[in-house]
């Protein structure tokens, strides 16, 4: 079908819109970043005076931007590995095997998804405090801590997720290997995972999202030595002045681990989230 010249006009006007809504707060970031800071506290540009990098090298020595990004990197990565390695073999289970009380679970772990994340928020940090005290291993303030706080998240999604994906994928494949004298594990690693990888991909991609970018429980979970970049950038504001141009600057590299990994895998992530969508 043939499309009219004023279908065009809006389209390409609807698209332009969209983009540049897009794209200019991203531009107000890079070029806030590349300003001094009396640049930045003053009237605002939109083309820079001044352009300087010295706000990329200050970001580093304000606070301590460097051991906020390797926990971020620790955590992020450990709850989405975490979260993906669960979820396979729960989500396999579910999809190939019928076993009393398989509804309720399915309930149970879609329907956690309903509650908002600060209601569990006190409960988790007494819970963690208490342990710390009867077991002298602290998980309050701890990375670990901050690792099983993201999974109680991320994991009921990821299961919920990878059952779905795991349907679309042919019995017949699991019987060939049964056939072959494979059994369940051997299945579930060489034929089924290899089957399933744009759907694991998309699940470790939302786990690290989840996590990379979370505030509520990392304000509350971590300390200082724990601290992620989601709750250390609030530290360029300080009682006398804000560092508009170095959190622009810092905003713009913590940004960089998540788009590029985006982009790369972003393949997986569309095939991943629209597989199970229709069987």
């Amino acid at each position: 079908m043939r499309e009219s010249t004023s279908f065009k006009v809006i389209r390409v006007v609807g698209l332009t819109l969209l983009t540049l809504f897009t794209l200019a707060p991203l531009y107000v970031m890079i070029v806030s970043g590349l300003k001094p800071l009396s640049d930045v506290q003053g009237a605002f540009s939109w083309i820079p005076s001044h352009v300087t990098v010295q706000p990329f090298v200050d970001i580093w020595h304000t606070i301590p931007l460097a051991r906020y990004f390797t926990n971020s990197v620790i955590v992020s990565l450990s709850a989405a590995a975490f979260s993906v390695l669960i979820a396979i073999f729960a989500s396999y289970a579910v999809s190939r095997w019928d076993f009393r009380g398989k509804r309720l679970f399915q309930i149970t772990v879609l329907s956690t998804q309903m509650f908002p994340g600060i209601l569990f928020l006190l409960p988790l940090y007494l819970i963690f405090v208490n342990i710390g005290q009867a077991t002298g291993f602290a998980l309050q303030g701890s990375r670990i801590g901050l690792i099983i706080t993201y999974l109680t998240f991320s994991l009921p999604f990821s299961i919920w997720m990878l059952v779905s994906y795991f349907d679309t994928i042919p019995r017949g494949l699991d019987e060939a290997a049964k056939v072959d004298g494979a059994g369940p594990m051997r299945t579930l690693w060489s034929v089924v995972v290899p089957a399933a990888k744009p759907g694991i991909v998309a699940v470790g991609i939302y786990s690290f999202m989840t996590a990379w970018g979370e505030t509520l429980f990392a304000s509350v979970m971590t300390n200082d030595s724990s601290k992620t970049l989601a709750i250390g950038l609030r530290e360029y504001s300080t009682q006398i002045s804000v560092y508009w141009n170095q959190v622009m600057a810092a905003s713009l590299v913590v940004s960089v681990p998540v788009v590029v990994g985006f982009l790369l895998l972003q393949r997986y992530l569309v095939q991943g989230l629209t597989a199970g969508a229709v069987k």
